[in-house]
C-alpha cells in the first residue's frame, strides 16, 4: 500500500470513529442533519436498495448544486444512447439533495454519498453494485476510488475542474493525488488548463480530454420565455421597471450592494434591488443590514402569501434553486463572491438569459468563463462597491449598451453548446472498453 495512502486511511479512520459517535447522538437529541446521515455513513434503507433495478447502473457523485448542474445535461444524453441503464445521483449537502430530486423526479435514484471513510465508501460500493462511478467536477476522494478499483468499478472524472485554489492544495498532498488518480480510467476535463493541473497532480496523459463545460447545456436548455414570464408573475413585475439583481453574495458584499444600491437610487430612483445570498442563511442578516441603512424590504418567500403584493424597493431571496432563474428579469446583474476572496460564482448563469454580467477582481474559480465573457464583450470586472454602482447606474441608463454587452454574452455560451454528449461519450466508452 502506498505511505501517503495508508497515512490517509489512518487519518480518516481515526476521524471517522472519533467523531461520527458524538455528532450522531447531538443529531439524534437536536434534530438537527439528521437527513441522510445512515447513508453518509454507507448504510441505506434496504427499500431503497431494492428499488433499483436495471443495467448497465451508473453512479454519478455531484457534491452541491452546482455540480448537480453540471451531472443533470449527462444524464440525459446518457439516457438517449444508454435507455435501459439505470442512474443513481449522489450528493454530499442537502442542498444539493434537495436541487437533484426537484430536477430529475423518479427517473433518477437521488441519495446521499457515503463519507470518504473506507469501510463506509465500501458497504456503499457493494450496496449498489455500480458498473461505473462517475465524479463529477473535482470531487476526487481517495477512499472511495481506491475502493472501487479494489471491486472492479470503472471509475470516470466528467467536467473535471481544478481551480488555481483547488490545485495549490493538492499539491501539498501530490503523492496522495497520485495513488487517487491513477485509478481513474477517464478524465473528460472542461479547458486546457483544467487538463494541465490535472496531469501535474498524477492522471495520466493518455487518459485525459478536453470536452467543455456540460453547465453550458443545462443552462441553454433553461432558457424559457415561459421562466422569464413566471419569475416577472412571481416578483410581481410589469416589465418596464429597472431590476439590479446581486447573485450568490458572500460575506460583507451583502454591505457593498446595499451601499451601491443607495448611490444607484440617486441616478435611477425607480430601480429595484434583488439579492440573493449565497447561503439562505444569511438572509436574515441582510434583513437587518438594509433596514440599517433606511431600506423597507421583502422576503421572496413572502411574495407566494395571497393576495400579497411588492412594496420595498429591496427583496431578500430566500429560497433554494431559484437564482438562475431570476437571472432572465435582471436589467443589470452583479455576481456574488467576486468583491471578497471567494472564487466567485458561475457568471454564465446570468450571460446565457443575454444580460450584462458584473464581477469583482476574484474569479479564480471561474477564469474559463471569465475569459470566455470578456473576450466575447459580455462581462466587466468591478474594483469596488462604488465603482460596482457606476457600472450599474451606466447600463440602467444606456438600455441599448446593456442589451449589446447581454447579446455578446449569451452568443458566447451558445458556442459552446454540446458538452454534455461529449462527457456522457467518455462514460459509454470506459463502459464498454474500460477506457476513455
Amino acid at each position: 500500500m502506498n505511505i501517503a495512502y495508508a497515512a490517509y486511511k489512518s487519518v480518516t479512520t481515526g476521524l471517522f470513529i472519533t467523531l461520527f459517535p458524538p455528532f450522531w447522538v447531538y443529531s439524534r437529541i437536536s434534530g438537527k442533519y439528521l437527513d441522510g446521515l445512515g447513508q453518509k455513513a454507507g448504510c441505506y434503507p434496504e427499500t431503497m436498495v431494492q428499488s433499483i433495478s436495471g443495467s448497465p447502473r451508473i453512479w454519478l457523485h455531484a457534491v452541491s448544486v452546482g455540480e448537480v448542474s453540471a451531472a443533470i445535461p449527462i444524464i440525459r444524453a446518457l439516457e438517449e444512447s444508454i435507455p435501459e441503464c439505470t442512474f443513481i445521483l449522489s450528493t454530499g449537502t442537502e442542498h444539493g439533495q434537495a436541487f437533484a430530486r426537484s430536477k430529475m423526479g423518479s427517473t433518477v435514484h437521488c441519495i446521499y454519498a457515503p463519507l470518504d471513510f473506507f469501510l463506509s465508501t465500501r458497504r456503499a460500493l457493494q450496496t449498489f453494485t455500480p458498473d461505473v462511478l462517475v465524479c463529477v467536477e473535482t470531487e476526487i476522494w481517495p477512499n472511495w476510488l481506491i475502493e472501487a478499483h479494489r471491486l472492479g468499478v470503472k471509475t470516470v472524472l466528467v467536467n473535471g475542474r481544478i481551480s488555481k485554489r483547488s490545485f495549490r492544495g493538492y499539491l501539498k498532498i501530490r503523492f496522495l493525488m497520485q495513488q487517487a488518480l491513477k485509478h481513474i480510467h477517464a478524465f473528460s476535463m472542461i479547458a486546457e488548463a483544467d487538463a494541465d493541473r490535472i496531469h501535474r497532480l498524477g492522471a495520466p496523459v493518455g487518459r485525459i480530454q478536453i470536452n467543455g463545460n456540460a453547465k453550458y447545456d443545462i443552462l441553454i436548455g433553461e432558457v424559457d420565455e415561459r421562466i422569464k414570464a413566471d419569475m416577472m408573475r412571481r416578483y410581481r413585475l410589469n416589465g418596464d421597471q429597472p431590476v439590479f439583481v446581486a447573485g450568490s453574495t458572500r460575506g460583507k458584499e451583502g454591505t457593498i450592494v446595499l451601499d451601491a444600491y443607495k448611490k444607484i437610487l440617486r441616478s435611477v430612483p425607480e430601480a429595484l434591488l434583488i439579492i440573493a445570498p449565497r447561503h439562505v442563511k444569511r438572509a436574515r442578516s441582510i434583513e437587518r443590514q438594509a433596514k440599517a441603512r433606511g431600506f423597507s424590504s421583502q422576503f421572496r418567500t413572502k411574495l407566494d402569501d395571497p393576495g400579497a403584493l411588492r412594496t420595498a424597493p429591496v427583496i431578500i431571496v430566500d429560497t433554494i434553486g431559484e437564482l438562475q432563474a431570476l437571472y432572465s428579469i435582471a436589467s443589470v446583474v452583479f455576481c456574488g463572491g467576486s468583491l471578497v476572496p471567494r472564487g466567485g460564482q458561475n457568471i454564465l448563469e446570468a450571460a446565457v438569459w443575454a444580460k450584462p454580467v458584473l464581477y469583482g477582481p476574484s474569479m479564480d474559480d471561474f477564469l474559463d468563463a471569465k475569459q470566455m465573457i470578456e473576450e466575447a464583450g459580455g462581462g466587466v470586472q468591478v474594483r469596488d462597491g462604488d465603482d460596482l454602482a457606476e457600472k450599474v447606474i451606466f447600463y440602467l441608463n444606456h438600455p441599448r449598451q446593456a442589451e449589446i454587452m447581454g447579446r455578446s454574452a449569451q452568443a458566447a455560451v451558445l458556442s459552446h453548446k454540446g458538452a454534455a454528449q461529449k462527457h456522457a461519450r467518455v462514460i459509454r466508452r470506459v463502459l464498454q472498453n474500460g477506457c476513455g
